[in-house]
């Protein structure tokens, strides 16, 4: 066990889910070190804990496990579970620290981001009730980062984390686990595998779409393995550390694999994608001519609430709802009839969690393509993908079919993101600023035959721990309830992305047809004019629409 003398890295501040940063900085000499033990110092130290640690197997994730468990068992570790070759779904990491009660876990992903050398890394640290680690957490680590002079390692051969079992480092006993098997276990005690196995076995088909991410290893055990799902139902379900040189973020956008599986007579029955490390879903019904139904996540979330009583785990009913507050507000209005409280958070998952802890919320969800429950504490990509089977096989309705009367008993909220990618972060931040400065003043102005009702700078008190944040989001409310936000991402690597959040609700059924972007059209002329995206950025249009 050794001590190595540092020296800090400036910019290691862990964003709205750890610290993302390019391969190359992360390959740098000390870079990870540093930032491992500053979680270990900010945590106090990690003597006689247990560690999980795991990864979605993106480029630098075997190696960064390595150096991990070198670290844990030089700071006095008891013990480090380690999924099998390094392998820890998002979702399977909450579960596992949940079940064996550890002190918490350190998860290398970048989510959705790409991978590969030139591609993204990240790591974050989740706490012992399995969900990302609070604000006063990840501020503590930062400051540790910015101080750090030294961190301990184990001067060690790499450590076999291919072969199920057990070994030490020293006095640090590792052992590597099955990734898959306790997340397995628990989706079963979730959902009706009986109904979900009768429907495939009458012939209904489904395309999951693993976008070469480590979903892939899930959804083959559960889904073709448990739940009996012909084989060849799970495409591109082996991870590669460059995701196969795509972006493994399931939108439209990046998911034409299966959106052209979901399209034409002789499409499934459904269509699901989940991202890099399987926290994200993106669920797809068949449309209408040919053209494929595109779910957006917020209207999933609402769907998923409004039939919970439908799944084993929540036939009880829920005790309530809460979402990001750039989410669409259909969830909201889903809460409004079951008489139960809906939450308007910040994004970022850990947000949500003291709402679990405490018993406040059942189901909860981002526009992010991200959905999740009090089962564990991070969103959940498969689980909503199995929320979805439970409700086609309990019943008999196609996925058209439980949208269309779910529209006509709620409303439809049509809703999209437009993406400004890459913007330098000085112009970014100009922008926001400036349209900070005028919010004061927009009650009462009308734009493209829109009036605005109110506009403010969202911030958020936490109902648990009475803990706030400020400036999460710049709100637009229009009568009627249509709305703009206007949100700087914390999520990428390069310059900054402007995400504009464009809803507009609609109760008419007769209205429920417009192709979305045709009836957002108002919204997306009054986005560019009131925040003036064309005169800070020198953009015109969005990089990504989803």
């Amino acid at each position: 066990m050794t001590t190595v003398a540092t020296q800090p890295f400036s910019g290691q501040k862990p964003g709205t889910s750890g610290l993302r940063k390019k391969v190359t900085v992360f390959q740098q000499p000390h870079y990870l070190e540093n930032f491992v033990q500053s979680i270990f110092d900010a945590l106090g130290g990690i003597a006689g804990q247990t560690l999980v640690v795991g990864g979605d197997g993106r480029y630098h994730n075997r190696e960064a496990v390595q150096t991990i468990i070198k670290m844990a068992a030089a700071n006095g570790a008891a013990k480090v579970l380690v999924g099998a070759g390094g392998i820890l779904s998002t979702p399977a990491a909450s579960c596992v620290i949940r079940k064996y009660g550890t002190f918490g876990g350190i998860v290398l992903s970048a989510s959705h981001n790409p991978g590969g050398p030139d591609g993204d890394f990240g790591i974050k640290y989740n706490i012992a009730n399995g969900g990302p680690a609070p604000e006063k957490i990840t501020e503590a680590i930062y400051a540790k980062s910015q101080t750090i002079t030294s961190y301990h390692i184990a001067e060690a051969a790499d450590y076999d984390i291919d072969t199920l079992g057990s070994g030490e480092i020293g006095s640090c006993r590792i052992e590597v686990i099955d990734p898959v098997a306790d997340y397995a276990e628990l989706q079963q005690q979730l959902f009706d595998f009986d109904a979900i196995r009768a429907w495939f076995a009458a012939g209904h088909t489904l395309c999951f779409d693993g976008m070469h991410a480590v979903s892939g290893p899930y959804a083959h055990r559960i889904l073709e393995g448990l739940l009996g799902a012909p084989a060849g139902t799970v495409i591109n379900g082996t991870p590669l550390p460059d995701f196969g040189q795509g972006h493994p973020d399931p939108n439209p956008a990046y998911a034409t694999e299966l959106v052209a599986r979901m399209s034409g007579p002789d499409a499934p029955d459904f269509g699901a994608a989940s991202d890099g490390d399987a926290d994200r879903n993106m669920v797809v019904g068949r449309g209408m001519a040919g053209e494929p139904l595109l779910i957006s996540p917020s209207d999933s979330l609402a769907i998923l609430a409004a039939n919970a009583t439908l799944v084993p785990a929540y036939r009880a009913g829920l005790k309530g709802v809460a979402r990001s507050m750039p989410t669409s507000t259909a969830v909201d209005a889903v809460a409004r009839a079951l008489g139960i409280p809906a939450f308007e958070t910040p994004t970022g998952w850990k947000f949500f969690g003291n709402l679990l802890d405490a018993g406040m919320a059942t189901l909860c969800g981002e526009e992010s393509y991200g959905t999740g429950s009090d089962h564990v504490r991070e969103k959940d990509g498969l689980w909503a993908v199995l929320f979805w089977l439970n409700l086609l096989a309990t019943t008999g309705k196609s996925v058209a079919q439980i949208v269309q009367e779910h529209w006509s008993r709620f409303g439809r909220h049509y809703y999209s993101r437009h993406d400004f990618e890459g913007i330098a972060t000085e112009k970014a931040d100009a922008l926001m600023t400036a349209l900070r400065g005028k919010l004061a003043t927009l009650a009462g102005q009308g734009s493209h035959g829109l009036v605005i009702a109110e506009a403010d700078d969202f911030a958020y008190t936490d109902p648990v721990d009475g803990s706030v944040s400020r400036q999460q989001g710049v709100r637009i409310v229009f009568q009627g309830g249509s709305r703009i936000v206007f949100r700087l991402s914390g999520t990428g690597t390069e310059g900054a992305t402007l995400r504009v959040y464009l809803e507009r609700f609609v109760a008419d059924p007769a209205g429920h047809g417009e192709p979305t972007q045709t009836a957002l059209a108002p919204l997306i002329m009054a986005a560019h004019e009131l925040a003036g995206i064309g005169q800070h950025t020198g953009l015109t249009e969005p990089t990504v629409v989803t």
